[in-house]
């Protein structure tokens, strides 16, 4: 496996776990339970865990790709300015929820409010993964380029 192997794996993990952590913490919303908000946390705390592989192989993976036909360095830029600013954000996250964590298991005051912003940031990590994420498959996949022309079953050519 070469690194763009190697990030092709891992980049899927940061951007699907915090999903699947908020959905929990939703879920703590309607339930109240203390250990489904500490399964919430554990899983952003995941998470984050889960950008450093993803964001450590892209430099690898950039120089695999940059010599490629139909491949910019702008387009390659781009992706990594966005991936720098959700790779923060996610570490963040996680640092808040670890905070969560420590705040539910010592039953602090401020616990059920700082869950509550625990969930409301985590909406806009995921933002930035969207982003990320996009601006990723546009390296590979032309089809979803701004500016893409995209041929149509009667033959028209359509841009997007």
């Amino acid at each position: 496996m070469n690194d763009a192997h190697l990030h092709l794996l891992f980049n899927h993990l940061p951007i699907i776990i915090p999903i699947v952590g908020l959905l929990v913490l939703f879920v703590n919303i309607i339930v109240r339970s203390e250990i489904v908000q500490r399964v919430g946390y554990l899983i952003l705390i995941l998470g984050a865990i889960a950008t450093v592989p993803a964001f450590f192989t892209g430099e690898g993976a950039e120089e695999i790709v940059e010599n490629l036909e139909g491949i910019t360095h702008d387009i390659i830029h781009e992706h990594e300015e966005v991936a720098e600013t959700f790779a923060i954000l996610s570490y963040i996250l996680g640092g808040l929820s670890l905070l969560g964590l420590w705040a539910n298991l010592k039953r602090k005051s401020f616990s059920l409010w700082l869950g509550y912003a625990i969930f409301a940031y985590g909406f806009v990590v995921l933002v930035f993964a969207q982003q990320t994420g996009v601006t990723g498959g546009e390296i590979r996949h032309t089809e979803i380029r701004k500016g893409a022309v995209i041929p149509q079953e009667s033959g028209d050519v359509e841009a997007h």
